[in-house]
């Protein structure tokens, strides 16, 4: 099993807008995104420029259906 790297909020957010993924709705700092193929949505919250834990980023990845080792 590969260990997820540290990323940003910003960063993830890259790797989702570079899969399809597009800015549904906001709601303070948290930011959900929907995809026009994949169902269900992606919820990205903190500042941009705020670490994402390693765990909250893994529960990212499996709800956008991307694998680890492609980012």
């Amino acid at each position: 099993m590969l260990k997820s790297r540290i990323m940003k909020v910003k960063q993830v957010i890259k790797v989702l807008e570079a899969d399809g993924w597009y800015l549904a709705r906001t709601r303070g700092s948290h930011r959900q995104y929907k995809h026009p193929s994949k169902s269900g949505t992606v919820t990205v919250s903190g500042k941009s420029s705020v670490d994402v834990p390693i765990g909250t980023l893994k529960n990212i990845w499996r709800q956008a259906q991307i694998e680890e080792d492609k980012i």
